[in-house]
């Protein structure tokens, strides 16, 4: 499997090997398994399975135990309590980091046949502490996605990552004598007893943490983004969790359509930089609630067009090729665009003017013709200009019957005809749109974005989920 790939685990009961090349000098690695309930976060440290406590209260994760080269823990998904929802696979490296680790790989197997289900050949650096997949429900069922991400900052980074805060030591009093080697960080689990040992020094954990849980996931390729835009997207993530959380909603899976205005009267959003930004801000919504943490994308203007699909580690390179501008097209229409780079749309053949209904006829049948159990949120950006109201009302109402909710997001207050009044247009079974406008997105707060971006999606599902139009 490839670092970030999901597929269906239908054995009842599986075997999770971590294993390496052994060898003089080379650091010994250590399995362990996080039980995350839908919120992210383990109960107790009960819920953590590793070499000093190596059963869990249930029975139905165990840590088998170390041979050279492998460390082995058994998962019986069929005993897993049912508010158990994720079982994070961990590691730490003891005495040296992962990079010095060769071969290091794990390998899925049916615990009954012991066939191989999935293997996964990892890469590590610095890190200290490693998480390389997790088995997921999905609809009902179990899934193992190949995750691969690191941690230079040991456990205390792999702990802060779902959701536990950790603190560290306080510095002596400048008078005092100096320790022979600094205190452990504690840990802070709801419903906290003594924990065990998870490395040398013992961890200690103090009260809860009054917050609530923030589940952020780990999407493929994240470790390759700059450094600046990597730290924007995780607390962007977490601010996306939050707005989850705030409406009821932590535990929905959407796909995520992106769909980018590129009418002429978006050039001074273009050129500014405001489109990328929104493209930028909207990636964390995609990593939180798609399965893969990706986007299908489209661009309109008199045409409509269909983009890459935008993934996590080539965001930087998406916004240099597809975040552009229509073009005028009257004058040298059959002439080749000079400087067209592989993938890239031209421009002129989308034109300059606004054709709202033709994107959302197209997306409509991309929806129907690409089917999957998750519903689909279409996530429509525009500055306006909208006159063909007949046409886009009749889109949009015959697409009530189907699994996608619209969220129109105007950039601006420049006209947006029936898009403003469908919260309050009756004859539909759900509201199946949402609308806002903003006078300057750049100037809304992440939080306050993504609680109006997410505000409708939740209730949109529940009744939508009521009159059987998604399962």
């Amino acid at each position: 499997m490839s670092k970030g790939a999901n597929l269906p685990v239908r054995a009842s009961s599986v075997r999770v090997v971590l294993g390496w090349s052994a060898g003089p000098g080379v650091p010994d690695p250590d399995a362990s398994a996080l039980l995350l309930t839908a919120g992210g976060r383990v109960r107790s440290d009960g819920d953590f399975v590793f070499y000093s406590q190596p059963r869990h209260a249930s029975g139905a994760v165990r840590h088998l135990g170390k041979q050279p080269g492998a460390d082995v823990v058994d998962v019986d998904l069929a005993a897993l309590e049912s508010e158990i929802e994720r079982v994070v696979l961990c590691a730490s490296a003891d005495g040296g980091s992962f990079g010095q680790v060769p071969g290091l790989h794990l390998r899925l197997l049916d615990s009954v046949s012991e066939a191989e289900i999935a293997r996964f050949d990892m890469t590590a650096d610095i890190e200290t502490a490693y998480v390389s997949g997790e088995l997921y429900r999905r609809a009902g069922a179990w899934k193992f996605r190949a995750v691969g991400q690191g941690y230079a900052s040991g456990l205390a980074g792999l702990a802060t990552d779902f959701g536990i805060t950790v603190d560290e030591a306080p510095s002596p009093p400048p008078d005092s004598v100096p320790a022979p080697a600094p205190a452990p960080a504690r840990v802070r689990t709801p419903n906290p007893v003594p924990a065990p040992a998870l490395t040398p020094a013992p961890l200690s954990l103090p009260d809860p943490v009054p917050e609530p849980a923030v589940p952020v996931r780990l999407v493929k390729g994240e470790e390759r983004l700059p450094s600046e835009m990597r730290e924007r997207l995780s607390l962007r993530k977490r601010q996306v969790a939050v707005s989850l959380i705030k409406s009821g909603a932590a535990e929905v899976r959407a796909r995520i359509v992106l769909v980018l205005d590129a009418s002429g009267s978006m050039s001074t959003l273009y050129s500014r930089g405001t489109v990328a930004g929104v493209v930028e801000r909207m990636a964390a919504v995609a990593t939180q609630l798609d399965d893969d943490g990706e986007m299908q994308a489209w661009t309109f203007a008199t045409h409509p067009a269909r983009l890459p699909d935008l993934t996590i580690a080539e965001l930087p390179e998406w916004l240099r090729l597809h975040v552009r501008v229509g073009q005028m097209s009257l004058f040298g229409r059959n002439k080749p665009a000079k400087g067209l780079l592989p993938g890239q749309v031209d421009m002129r053949a989308v034109g300059f003017q606004n054709e709202e209904q033709r994107v959302i006829a197209e997306v409509r049948a991309y929806v129907r013709d690409h089917p999957v159990p998750a519903p689909t949120l279409v996530l429509f950006f525009s500055d306006g200009g909208v006159y063909r109201n007949d046409e886009i009302e009749r889109e949009l109402r015959a697409a009530v019957e189907e699994p996608l909710f619209w969220q129109f997001v105007g950039l601006g207050r420049a006209g947006f005809g029936v898009l403003e009044r469908f919260d309050t247009m009756p004859g539909r079974r759900v509201d199946n749109v949402g609308f806002f406008a903003v006078d300057d997105i750049d100037r809304i707060s992440d939080p306050e974005l993504y609680d109006r971006l997410l505000s409708e999606f939740p209730s949109w599902i529940r009744a939508a989920r009521q009159a059987g139009i998604l399962r």
